[in-house]
């Protein structure tokens, strides 16, 4: 006889966020999924976040609309669809059903960009004490995951958050300041976070969040296209 399959749910899983875990599918289709905890993590300092110059010109001039929560389950399951630039994706039907019970929750939100009544982009991730576990992020047109991790990192720091969790470090993040620290180094800047009182602001008045976004240091040279 087969043994019961475990059911893991948001309970477990902030459980686990907590610990330094974070969870990952082989495939989008996959049953199962497995959690991470890499010898090396990448994080991006909301004190000294690097805003590339051609994107702060975008940012002034857009006509997009950035918002937050709008549509939390429209959001994730624009980062878990396949594409034809990216045939494969980590997220499988249990993540996504788990983040969006977080979400009704108030533990998982997102940043999202939409275009005439039209989601064209925006990340997500979880919310525990002061610290934030950036997941994903989608472009449906340019630019937009990139104004969306502005907006956060603005939010973030409006809220009173000090730990922004990239989980890896990509080329493309590190042109934003990310950079990678070991093991016991980040499990310290964890615990230390999610016991720290934080709030998430996801409708901060425009001159508010317009001025934060104008507080966060330029980049000395724009490497973006």
């Amino acid at each position: 006889m087969d043994s019961p399959r475990f059911e893991l749910t948001a309970d477990i899983l902030l459980r686990a966020y907590r610990f330094g875990l974070f969870p990952m599918a082989e495939r989008r289709n996959a049953a199962d999924l497995h959690f991470l905890d890499p010898e090396r993590r990448g994080v991006l300092p909301l004190e000294a976040f690097h805003l590339p110059r051609r994107l702060a010109r975008t940012l002034r001039n857009t006509s997009l609309d950035i918002v937050s929560d709008r549509d939390f389950p429209a959001l994730i399951a624009a980062c878990a669809a396949r594409r034809p630039v990216r045939p494969e994706t980590w997220i499988n039907e249990e993540i996504e059903r788990l983040f969006v019970d977080l979400h009704r929750r108030g533990h998982a939100h997102s940043v999202e960009v939409w275009q005439g009544g039209e989601l064209v982009g925006g990340l997500y991730g979880l919310a525990i004490g002061g610290a934030f576990f950036g997941e994903s992020m989608v472009s449906l047109v340019r630019d937009a995951s990139k104004l969306a991790l502005v907006h956060l990192v603005a939010r973030l720091r409006l809220g009173g958050f000090s730990l922004l969790d990239t989980q890896f470090l990509t080329a493309h993040l590190a042109r934003f300041g990310a950079f990678e620290i070991g093991r016991a180094a980040y499990h310290a800047r964890l615990a230390e976070a999610v016991a720290r009182p934080a709030r998430w602001i996801a409708d901060p008045a425009p001159a508010v969040i317009e001025a934060e976004i104008a507080r966060l240091r330029l980049a000395e040279t724009d490497t973006e296209g």
